[in-house]
């Protein structure tokens, strides 16, 4: 038998080694990827985003969507100073079919352990009007800003915002010190956070903007560039 022969079948067999060490568990996603980290290249800075564990149908659609490069290219199209910045909209990619369709909505994953202390990553969705079930859009995800409450500020969501709801000890102080927005809680799913790149979101979210009426879209395009997973340090 030839040396080329030999080669080919060794390689054959470490690629066959590699693979069954790191074998695909769902459509986009390898085993290995649930291990990484996400780091997000926008016009203003790179911001890394750890994944949570406890949303698992989250957490893979969204690898999913950055090893298919889906949000490169697009732009943060609602920021608003104090709260959060949003982005995903397929719609809002150079030059794409501004009739291109999302795909479906994820079933909600709200957990109690997870709340919006700033820097967490969440996924928007339509209203309960039309959304009972709190779904999630596919693609659209926005990261919390918010700002630092007082306790009679606290005190006052859990009444307006909350119907009751008593945050808990542990989560009002970082409420109080990181800051966030609690009328948010439980009624999004939270499924990761800024691990870096904090300071790029309030660089971001201090752009100038339409305002309310014009949907707080950002005057000059801010883009996410590039998208890849990285190795967790």
């Amino acid at each position: 038998m030839s040396s080329s022969y030999i080669n080919a079948g060794a390689l054959l067999l470490l690629v066959l080694m590699v693979s069954s060490c790191n074998p695909r568990i769902a459509d986009g996603i390898r085993k290995n990827d649930l291990r990484k980290d996400v780091a997000l290249v926008t016009d203003s800075g790179t911001i890394v985003l750890r994944l949570s564990d406890s949303t698992p149908l989250h957490r893979d659609n969204f690898i999913r969507l950055v090893n298919t490069r889906f949000y490169e290219g697009v732009s943060f199209h609602r920021v608003i100073n104090g709260f959060m910045i949003q982005a995903g909209d397929p719609r809002t990619k150079p030059g794409k079919d501004s009739s291109l369709s999302p795909g479906n909505k994820i079933p909600a994953e709200i957990r109690e352990s997870l709340f919006h202390k700033k820097g967490v990553l969440a996924a928007a969705r339509e209203g309960d009007a039309t959304n009972p079930a709190k779904a999630s859009s596919p693609t659209q995800f926005y990261l919390v800003q918010g700002r630092v409450f007082s306790d009679k500020s606290l005190d006052s969501t859990e009444t307006f915002r909350l119907k009751g709801r008593k945050i808990p000890a542990a989560q009002r102080q970082i409420y109080k010190s990181l800051g966030g927005a609690p009328h948010l809680d439980q009624n999004y799913t939270i499924y990761g956070e800024v691990i870096s790149g904090l300071e790029i979101i309030d660089k971001i979210a201090s752009v100038k903007t339409s305002g309310k009426e014009g949907g707080d879209k950002p005057l000059n395009d801010v883009r996410i560039k590039k998208t890849r997973l990285i190795r967790r340090k």
